[in-house]
């Protein structure tokens, strides 16, 4: 199995990371960070999985949206020496 230690997304699957966007945004402030329409009307997670699976760019942008978020900032040791 291919080892990825650097890849944040690594191990999540999609239903994972919009359902913890959800969680954390609400689909109101999700619609206005990625403006999709399947986050703006009668939101769902399947309905929205659906479309982000056959549209590239939109899933991109989630999963970029999720690192932003969630990703804790590297810390440089030699930082403040």
């Amino acid at each position: 199995m291919n080892n990825q230690p650097n890849n944040p997304l690594h191990g999540l699957t999609l239903e994972a990371i919009l359902t913890k966007l959800v969680e954390h945004y609400g689909w109101q402030q999700l619609s206005l960070r990625i403006k999709i329409n399947c986050f703006k009307k009668d939101p769902s997670v399947k309905s929205s999985l659906k479309f982000l699976r056959k549209t590239p760019w939109a899933r991109e942008k989630v999963e970029q949206l999720y690192i932003n978020t969630f990703s804790k900032p590297r810390v440089n040791p030699w930082d403040g020496l």
